[in-house]
């Protein structure tokens, strides 16, 4: 392909508003394989806002290349901290679940970090179940631990969750191409977006060990709004994890086993450990 060639997907990617045009056209150009008219095609559909990682098949996710099917859940580096803080909490021959895994993507490199660890996950939407099995995850097809085998209760060292917490009545103020492309399943969680967080925590309490770690994605005041139901199944507040911004985007937690604590407030971390 001509530098004239990558130009052009360059400039028209630009004007429809990509930031990243350049790199993207790069990428794309990879994904063409030498084709002219593939590469037309592939910037056309980029253009209206379909995935980059649709095009090309897969993302980069912590060092690790993903495969990403289309209609699948797009991994956002967001949720690269939490995944870090799971796999700094999985014991080397540990066990750990994720949640609504989409692609399988943060199943995958936990499984990397700690290779002699048993590394599970569940999907409900069996077109992502197949893509993370693709990237080589032991998926189970269910709703969040529904699908798990029983044997694990009371034995899992680290479960994750990028689960839906965006609010029904915000999804509007998605990007364009979020709304348009990408699944609403794996985004709405609902009124004030914790409906599926709190069967998350409910859940999560019936299969973790005590002081096993729950991880989860969530943002704006839904770390307040789940504190009744973290108290309420055992868990006690470990580290907050905000983004560039300084807002939150993720919660660790750990499991007492204690449920249904007495205490007034969720014990927190001090500052320094947030």
């Amino acid at each position: 392909m001509t530098d004239d060639g990558r130009a052009r997907a360059t400039e028209a990617l630009r004007a429809a508003g990509c930031i990243a045009a350049e790199e993207e056209a790069a990428e794309l150009l990879d994904a063409a394989g030498g084709d002219r008219s593939r590469l037309e095609e592939l910037v056309r559909r980029r253009c209206t806002g379909e995935p980059l990682a649709w095009l090309t098949g897969a993302v980069r996710f912590c060092g690790e290349r993903v495969l990403v099917r289309a209609g699948v859940y797009v991994p956002r580096w967001q949720s690269q901290p939490l995944v870090h803080e799971a796999s700094a909490r999985l014991p080397d021959t540990g066990v750990a679940v994720d949640l609504c895994t989409g692609s399988g993507a943060i199943a995958a490199v936990l499984r990397r970090a700690r290779p002699a660890a048993r590394v599970l996950a569940t999907e409900i939407d069996p077109v992502a179940v197949a893509c993370a099995r693709a990237n080589g995850v032991e998926v189970f097809e269910g709703d969040l631990t529904s699908g798990l085998p029983a044997s694990l209760a009371g034995a899992v060292d680290v479960m994750c969750a990028v689960a839906p917490y965006v609010p029904a009545d915000e999804m509007h103020l998605l990007p364009r191409d979020v709304r348009a492309y990408e699944p609403r399943r794996a985004l709405d969680g609902g009124t004030g977006g914790t409906e599926v967080l709190e069967r998350v925590v409910a859940e999560a309490s019936s299969w973790l060990r005590p002081g096993g770690s729950l991880c989860i994605e969530l943002g704006g005041d839904q770390a307040s709004i789940l504190e009744p139901c973290l108290l309420g199944a055992g868990f006690d507040e470990d580290v907050r994890l905000a983004d560039e911004d300084g807002d939150l985007r993720g919660l660790v937690c750990r499991f007492s086993g204690r449920r249904g604590a007495n205490d007034a407030t969720i014990r927190r971390p001090s500052a320094a450990a947030r």
